[in-house]
């Protein structure tokens, strides 16, 4: 018992002597805080800082800031590294309880001999190479430029395009998300950290709910850190909002395309963004972006069924028409003050709104029994047919599709620099929400009841049989068909998260190695 509270007491004492030592340093310590930028003023965020002969080093965040403290008095170097960009380094006088102010700015590294035209995207490839490179975990980076680079109307698509990353796919487009061959539901989405819940009775987000224009970069987290939600086993996607830089931003998109198929479809594609910091200090920013696509989609399908060989020959098929009518639209924004160096406070949204509409309009002709002649079939006189011929009949199926999905996630909160320490807290709000549903009704039509149609299967294109009438009767005509069946029953799931987060943290040293309490 003496010993397990000898060891114990000595424990005790080892704790407190490497826990407050170094508060005792600390208070005597300064800061360094600055900014990383290039010579266009465009910030670099990802960038590493390193000061020697200390040894601490920092990565700058979202607006391209960083902090180090608990700096010992004295001078020192501080360096700057980012890819694509010639190294940075200046003298650094640091005071006892004092905070230095560094602001780094950037130039294009040169090669000789080498001529180099620098583009949007290859500015967010750079950009997305050293936010994976100074991560803690592995991430994979998809910024803006990139995204609206290539044909992606919708965020799934979008990430689609990461390596080890696979799509389940509705309608020809990206829905869910597989990271590293794991089902959907074992990953979750999140916008900027903060957990999105699913607008229907699953717990992955169908993300083509939400307009590729609205995010500045999209995340793929596959090794989750202390700090994420511990709700995803396979990875997390985090998408991050736009924020407004200090030099005025403004893009619009637009486009359009037809396609013939189905009588004439359309589809057109709006977007734009605007934002600036504003006043003489740029302590202000406000940016609000936008975004809208309609793509009016058709098929003309033949989905035919055989019988047990042999021989093999189709009995009935489905002559489906298709009608999407699939649209989105959503907005983004954000409101940010700085109160000082490394501190601010902020509001900032994204609400997507998407509308899966539809129709399918089905004609099922069945052949019941197989005869030899066609007269044995009621009706009309029969024509002769080669080819092998049925008695059966017609029905209709109508599918009247509605759906429309909902997704708002709103955080307003701010972060403190003080005293060597950090202050964080964010109250926010997301929401998912789904209404409509399927509604559909199906029809017997002639021959239903009697078998009083006479068909001839043509198969002479195998992949498109055909099954002309041979009696004469008119399978098209609506008032030989009669209601058989309706299901009008609609949906509606809503789901919503409240969160508010609050964390303090300091740094502070054991020997040369620094830490984060």
């Amino acid at each position: 018992m003496r010993k397990s509270l000898y060891l114990f007491s000595l424990i005790a004492l080892m704790y407190s002597t490497l826990w407050v030592l170094p508060l005792d340093a600390q208070e005597r310590s300064g800061w360094i805080t600055g900014s990383v930028a290039d010579s266009g003023g465009g910030i670099l965020p990802g960038a590493r800082v390193e000061l020697q002969p200390q040894g601490s080093s920092a990565v700058t965040n979202g607006q391209g800031q960083f902090t180090l403290s608990g700096v010992a008095p004295g001078q020192y170097k501080l360096s700057v590294n980012y890819v694509g960009f010639a190294p940075f380094s200046t003298d650094v006088t640091v005071a006892a309880g004092q905070t230095a102010r560094v602001d780094a700015v950037l130039q294009i590294g040169l090669k000789s001999e080498v001529v180099t035209v620098r583009g949007d995207r290859q500015r967010g490839e750079v950009e997305a190479i050293n936010i994976e490179r100074t991560a803690d975990n592995i991430i994979q980076v998809l910024p803006n430029e990139i995204i609206t680079s290539l044909p992606n109307t919708n965020i799934a698509d979008a990430v689609g395009r990461l390596p080890s990353v696979s799509l389940e796919r509705d309608e020809g487009e990206g829905k869910y998300i597989q990271i590293r061959g794991t089902e959907p539901r074992l990953s979750n989405v999140t916008v900027n950290g903060i957990h999105l819940p699913s607008p229907e009775t699953v717990r992955n987000v169908k993300l083509d709910a939400i307009p590729a224009d609205l995010v500045d970069m999209v995340e793929i987290n596959k090794t989750l850190s202390a700090n994420q939600d511990a709700d995803a086993i396979g990875g997390s996607v985090n998408l991050v909002t736009k924020s407004p830089s200090d030099k005025p931003y403004v893009t619009f998109l637009g486009m359009a395309g037809y396609t013939p198929i189905t009588g004439g479809r359309d589809l057109y594609q709006l977007a734009g963004t605007a934002g600036q910091r504003f006043g003489e200090d740029k302590k202000f920013g406000a940016l609000f972006g936008f975004s809208y696509d309609y793509n009016a989609r058709g098929i003309d399908d033949l989905e035919p069924a055989y019988n047990a060989p042999p021989p093999l020959v189709p009995f009935t098929e489905d002559i489906r028409n298709y009608h999407y009518d699939r649209s989105r639209y959503g907005f983004d924004g954000e409101l940010d003050y700085k109160l000082g160096d490394m501190s601010s406070v902020y509001l900032r949204g994204i609400f997507s709104h998407f509308n899966d509409y539809g129709e399918d309009w089905i004609y099922t002709p069945t052949i019941n029994n197989f005869v030899a002649d066609p007269s044995t079939c009621s009706g009309a006189p029969a024509a002769a047919f080669s080819g092998p011929i049925g008695c059966g009949g017609m029905s209709f199926t109508n599918v009247y599709r509605k759906p429309a999905q909902q997704l708002v996630s709103v955080q307003a909160g701010a972060r403190h620099l003080f005293g060597g320490m950090v202050l964080t807290y964010e109250l926010a709000l997301s929401q998912a929400s789904y209404t409509g549903g399927f509604a559909f009704a199906g029809f017997g039509g002639p021959g239903s009841a009697d078998n009083s149609v006479a068909f001839g299967v043509d198969t002479k294109d195998p992949f498109v049989p055909k099954f002309p009438v041979l009696n004469g009767v008119n399978i098209y005509d609506p008032a030989a068909y009669t209601l058989g069946f309706a299901d009008t029953e609609h949906d509606g799931i809503s789901e919503r998260d409240v969160v508010g987060d609050i964390s303090l943290s300091k740094q502070y040293s054991v020997g040369r190695t620094f830490q984060h309490v």
